[in-house]
């Protein structure tokens, strides 16, 4: 893990990681919300105040390890028509809104290359902002796309799962969390994890400029 972070890139994560996180579980209550379950919004979870989102651990581990996650936003599967389907359709949601906000950002950093007159702290201070803001979201994404509880990847793939094997997944969920910290603080996600970020990274900003001619 990225443990040696600068208190500079820290500094600079905070507003990123407070609008990650906060669009990440509007994402999922707001699909839930659309598929017929009125928990979050009951809950006060569609809002865009971060202090109604975080979570003090996950939080922390944003700030210095570039990836965690946040309270997680109430569903009721039993408003959904399909339950399964319905939760991996929320699931989905969360790593996809993480995605296009990574896109956004690289679009804001590619016309700051091209538009920028000089190369200034202002010129400096965006490109660092927004280049934090795609590393981010496309970290956060990515993580949450893990197949393992209580992810939102866990809850994508029950969806392809047998209802026998569904429903024991849902019932040692909560269980997951631990041996999921453990394996973080390990190591063991590392060098995986990195590899399909950066590669992702790269492509990404070679898209954006190839369409704003950078």
């Amino acid at each position: 893990m990225l443990l040696g972070a600068t208190l500079r890139e820290i500094l600079l994560r905070i507003p990123i990681v407070l609008l990650a996180i906060t669009v990440h579980e509007c994402a999922h209550g707001y699909v839930a919300y659309l598929l017929g379950d009125h928990t979050a919004k009951q809950s006060g979870r569609l809002s865009l105040n971060p202090l109604h989102h975080m979570d003090l651990m996950g939080t922390i581990c944003m700030l210095v390890v570039g990836f965690g996650w946040a309270r997680p936003v109430p569903v009721n599967p039993h408003y959904f028509k399909n339950p399964k389907g319905g939760m991996s359709l929320v699931g989905l949601a969360g790593p996809v809104s993480n995605f296009l906000m990574s896109i956004f950002f690289a679009v804001l950093y590619g016309v700051v290359l091209r538009y920028a007159r000089d190369n200034g702290t202002i010129t400096w201070f965006f490109l660092s902002l927004f280049q934090m803001g795609m590393v981010l979201n496309l970290q956060l994404g990515l993580f949450n796309l893990i197949p393992f509880p209580p992810l939102d990847g866990s809850k994508i793939l029950a969806y392809f799962l047998p209802n026998k094997w569904y429903y024991k997944l849902m019932m040692y969920e909560r269980y997951a969390m631990p041996i999921l910290m453990i394996l973080l603080f390990l190591g063991v996600l590392d060098k995986p994890f990195a590899l399909v970020a950066s590669r992702l990274f790269r492509i990404l900003i070679r898209i954006v400029q190839a369409m704003i001619g950078v």
